[in-house]
């Protein structure tokens, strides 16, 4: 179980993955040398990983479909095969009739049809149950508004590699594997993120944080859909919100620090004003969270 200020920390760097010691250390009210050794240990220990998402349409990955997924077998076994696919950035064994529940991103409605359709081969998978995300209200972890013309050349392309890795790699390094001087490495990591091509963030282990609880869910809003997502993205545990096709008009990721504060989550999501129906499912354990994406290697 984390301390207080490990979970700050923690939170703090969710928020902005390349975050200075220093403002690190304002943040929490400690040294600058105590706040780089507990984020050095966060990071060794696996409690967070800091990585760079790169926006879907940079990569060319614009479809997205939430998959429901029913086995008829260990569903353990099931989620393990899923995690594989490279397709998937995402993976958990959930209660309900559908034992997992998977993302899926590809670059077109037929290359996601044609995962999908993988997938419904695996062994042990009985039914596959598709959501198509049409537009992606809110998301922790990457970028959802739209680009703009953003040009890219082979520098920018290598420190979008290089940040999938280790989105906290200093200057230091990554002008050394480019070429260039900190000053102008520190410039186009700046514009990268600000532009929106890339966006640094922690991923939290909900194992080692111990105590965060997590549950997806879907909603029906039968009227003014728009409406309802602005005002369940601004909810503060919802994590994640799409809308699109499907049984739902709506679906989702729900964070809470304990299995009571995740019911007041949900309860605050049935409290919007349009939402006529929510499901939910406790995601007992997150076999997969990988949103790195295959870039041109232009080394």
């Amino acid at each position: 179980m984390l301390d207080a200020v490990d979970s700050v920390l923690v939170r703090e760097l969710q928020r902005d993955g390349r975050a200075t010691f220093q403002a690190l250390a304002d943040r929490v009210g400690l040294s600058r040398t105590a706040v780089r050794a507990r984020v050095q240990s966060l990071l060794e220990n696996g409690v967070v990983r800091v990585v760079g998402i790169v926006h879907a349409q940079v990569i060319g990955a614009s479809a997205v479909g939430h998959l429901s997924i029913a086995s008829s077998g260990p569903a353990r076994e099931v989620a393990r095969e899923l995690a594989k696919h490279p397709a998937l950035c995402f993976a958990g064994l959930t209660t309900g009739p559908h034992a997992v529940v998977a993302e899926a991103r590809a670059k077109d409605d037929s290359a996601l049809a044609t995962v999908v359709d993988d997938i419904r081969q695996l062994g042990g998978v009985h039914s596959v149950e598709v959501f198509r995300a049409v537009e992606v209200a809110k998301d922790a972890h990457s970028v959802v508004r739209p680009l703009g013309d953003v040009a890219l050349d082979d520098i920018d392309w290598r420190l979008l590699q290089e940040l999938q890795r280790d989105g906290r790699a200093p200057y230091t390094r990554l002008a050394g594997i480019i070429g260039l001087s900190q000053a102008a490495t520190r410039a186009r990591v700046v514009r990268l993120m600000r532009s929106g091509v890339i966006q640094v963030t922690g991923l939290a282990d909900p194992a080692a944080l111990g105590s965060l609880e997590l549950a997806a869910f879907g909603v029906v809003a039968g009227s003014a859909v728009r409406r309802v997502a602005q005002e369940l993205g601004a909810l503060e545990g919802v994590r994640y919100l799409a809308s699109g096709f499907g049984r739902f008009d709506l679906v989702g990721r729900a964070e809470a620090s304990s299995p009571s504060s995740l019911v007041d989550v949900l309860d605050a999501v049935r409290s919007v004003s349009g939402v006529q129906h929510l499901d939910s499912w406790h995601v007992l354990d997150v076999v997969k969270e990988s949103y790195a994406a295959d870039l041109p290697d232009r080394s």
